[in-house]
């Protein structure tokens, strides 16, 4: 009964199965028996579950050939003790109880505490697998170079590293702490519970537990961007038409977004209301700064952002931080300019289209500046658009659109001629030319720039290939062109499973 005495006080005082500890109990017992017996033989231990009795068995098969002689024993040899038996079943002898010595002792209790330690872990890693995106609250055990080791009250450890702690924040033993569950997986050495109090998503969950209309979900947090330590968006939007978002978040006389500065040291929280419409969201991140006109570029996802002169310091922020937070938390790439940038910009885009219209259609000042006032850009919108549509422009009639157009297509298709034999003369592949996504100008850019064949586009990163033809080319279609272009390394791989060799090969 001792050992089920034992039995019980580690299964309360570790917090695992009582029949966990009984297993690894007879494991210990058992790895006893084979020292004393020979490892070689199949000996195994069982504890009673109700008496405490330890019985120690060893386990012949009956085999026909043998092929282990310590572990197996022929039919005719069986049935000397038990005439019943047959291949394939077990004939088990008692052993007698073995007096456990020192050394077997010591081993015995090595196997127990592994095995403990192993239904510890077991545990810890059931309990916490699903709590990821949690809040949990610890005590500092220790600091290793600024890794933090927390102890979670008797339920296991987690580790904070370095990088997952706020900036000038210092810990010390014994210290209360609250961290974020971001991440729990399995390692050799037991389960890691790892923590973080810069993740966006820990700000969230703190305005969860100060916020009761966020935690009832009348109130949404859609999304967070932070500068740990320093500054931090975060946009709400209300269910309920007669709460405010950002007030209720703030709280009376700032209590409640005060109470997560103070858990945060000091970070800066702007809370700004969310809009489904991309431009009126951007507008509300870059506040407090006022923004005069929006540009966007939905092929791109970029926003060009127009702002008074004045405000250009307070859009950007100490070091790009109020745009790169409103970036982040819009999703959207977002290029500042002042007024004054804007208009030189835009006149500058004015005359090379103007330019174009010029030298492309061969007409006077007057149509060039109307057709870019209508909003053309290209001389292929020119030669695309229905005649009756462009035949509405002020000052234009039918005869005056088709000539146009006319004049138009006769350009496009010199163009593309005097592109393509520049093309060739650069020697980039008819390969390269058929990728599907690159136009004739596209092509001689990559020409330029020494890529001209299939491995050549193949080697290229999204990047690198929107770098050398143009940001016009978005990076989904920069992706795919360069997947084609692979294409031919993988081709007849499945044609052939037999012969085929892997690529390092």
């Amino acid at each position: 009964m001792e050992l089920l005495h034992v039995a019980d006080a580690v299964s309360r005082e570790k917090g695992i199965e009582r029949d966990e500890v009984l297993v690894a109990m007879e494991q210990a017992i058992q790895k006893a028996g084979r020292a004393k017996y020979g490892h070689e033989h199949d000996i195994r231990a069982e504890i009673d579950r109700k008496t405490g009795e330890v019985r120690l068995q060893r386990y012949l098969q009956v085999a026909d050939p043998i092929e282990n002689e310590f572990t197996q024993i022929t039919l005719k040899a069986a049935r000397k003790s038990k005439s019943d038996i047959t291949v394939g079943d077990f004939l088990v002898d008692d052993l007698p109880p073995i007096d456990l010595g020192r050394i077997a002792a010591q081993t015995a209790k090595q196997v127990i505490v592994q095995k403990v330690r192993e239904a510890e872990r077991k545990r810890q890693y059931l309990e916490y697998k699903d709590r990821v995106g949690e809040i949990v609250s610890g005590v500092i055990k220790r600091v290793e170079y600024g890794n933090v080791t927390i102890d979670l009250g008797g339920r296991g450890e987690a580790m904070m590293r370095r990088d997952e702690t706020l900036p000038r924040e210092h810990f010390k033993n014994g210290d209360r702490v609250r961290a974020y569950i971001y991440d729990v997986h399995e390692e050799q050495r037991g389960p890691q519970v790892l923590l973080s109090r810069t993740h966006p998503l820990f700000m969230a969950k703190l305005f969860a537990q100060e916020v009761p209309e966020i935690y009832d979900n009348i109130i949404e947090i859609k999304s967070v961007a932070r500068d740990p330590g320093s500054r931090a968006k975060i946009a709400v939007i209300s269910s309920d038409s007669s709460i405010d978002p950002v007030g209720a978040c703030v709280g009376m006389r700032g209590s409640r977004v005060q109470a997560v500065v103070g858990e945060l040291q000091g970070e800066k929280i702007d809370i700004i209301p969310w809009s489904s419409d991309p431009a009126t969201f951007v507008v509300n991140a870059l506040a407090p700064a006022e923004v005069a006109k929006v540009v966007l570029d939905e092929d791109n996802n970029r926003m060009d952002v127009v702002v008074p002169d004045e405000q250009l310091s307070l859009a950007i922020g100490r070091r790009g931080q109020n745009v790169r937070l409103a970036s982040m938390l819009t999703g959207w790439d977002i290029d500042i300019l002042t007024e004054k940038e804007e208009s030189e910009r835009r006149q500058e885009e004015l005359r090379t289209r103007t330019a174009l219209f010029l030298e492309a259609l061969s007409v006077d000042d007057v149509i060039a500046h109307l057709l870019v006032s209508e909003g053309f850009t290209k001389v292929e919108q020119i030669a695309e658009t229905p005649l009756d549509e462009l035949a509405e422009i002020e000052g234009f009639d039918a005869e005056v659109a088709g000539e146009l157009q006319e004049r138009a297509r006769i350009w496009l298709a010199e163009n593309a001629a005097k592109l393509e034999a520049k093309r060739k003369d650069l020697g980039v592949t008819d390969e390269v030319a058929a990728l599907e996504g690159l136009d004739a100008e596209m092509l001689v850019k990559l020409g330029e720039k020494a890529v001209k064949t299939l491995d050549d586009v193949a080697d290229l990163a999204s990047d690198e290939l929107r770098e050398i033809v143009g940001e016009s080319l978005v990076e989904a279609k920069a992706n795919e062109i360069i997947m084609a272009a692979r294409a031919h390394w993988f081709a007849g791989e499945d044609a052939s499973p037999d012969n085929a060799t892997s690529p390092a090969q």
